[in-house]
């Protein structure tokens, strides 16, 4: 394993990430890009904690336990410059106009330096799959070519699968990932689970999903 500064926030907060290899394909894992959702930091560092004790995945991973760092301290939505970063990537549908503040999309397309630093990322380590973990209502949405993982999680946990989420949502790291034919998966977990029952649940669905990623390439490479 190795540690490294994924990004910086805009009032230069480091945020870390941890690198597992093994001859693989990439996966990137991201959680708290929402400040306001420790539901998915705790899962984040939940699955750190078991990869620290075994990581047998063919796989590389890289897992940003905690993307809007300045969200998180001060328990909001949005970094500390009121922007939403699920709603910032620099997509063909990027609307500066948001129904409300919590959706504030920044000023311009890719404005914040957490998603300069992704985009940076996802073209220095083009991914198969990325995993973003939130908290709202149970449900897992997979954008792209990852219905397998979906259906993994799905059957361990009894989430729903949703391919829409019943609202638009210009400048996701969904929809970016589709214009740029990378598969993402958007794990929302019950908001206001315990902790424990975080880790004892969608930790393990979130092994499992990678042995189905793992798999699914072994298969397209033998």
């Amino acid at each position: 394993m190795t540690n490294f500064i994924f990004a910086k926030s805009p009032q230069l907060i480091p945020i870390p990430a941890y690198r597992f290899t093994n001859h693989g394909p990439e996966v990137l894992i991201l959680g708290g890009v929402h400040g306001d959702e420790y539901e998915g930091i705790v899962a984040a560092h939940g699955l750190l904690e078991a990869f620290l004790t075994s990581f047998p995945f063919k796989l590389n991973v890289t897992l940003v336990p905690t993307f809007n760092m300045e969200g998180v301290f001060a328990k909001t939505r949005t970094n500390s410059r009121g922007v939403d970063l699920n709603r910032n990537l620099p997509t063909s549908d990027w609307n500066p106009l948001a129904p409300n503040p919590r959706y504030a999309p920044g000023p311009a397309a890719n404005s914040e330096p957490e998603n300069q630093a992704l985009v940076k990322f996802l073209k220095r380590y083009p991914p198969c799959l990325i995993v973003t973990l939130h908290s709202w209502f149970p449900l897992v949405n997979p954008n792209g070519d990852c219905m397998p993982e979906a259906e993994c999680i799905s059957k361990w946990t009894g989430y729903k699968i949703e391919a829409d989420i019943g609202y638009p949502t210009p400048g996701s790291l969904g929809n970016y990932g589709n214009e740029q034919k990378i598969p993402v998966l958007t794990y929302e977990i019950q908001r206001d689970s315990a902790p424990i029952d975080i880790i004892k649940l969608h930790v393990p669905a979130l092994i499992e999903s990678l042995k189905v990623t793992e798999k699914r390439h072994a298969s397209r490479t033998n």
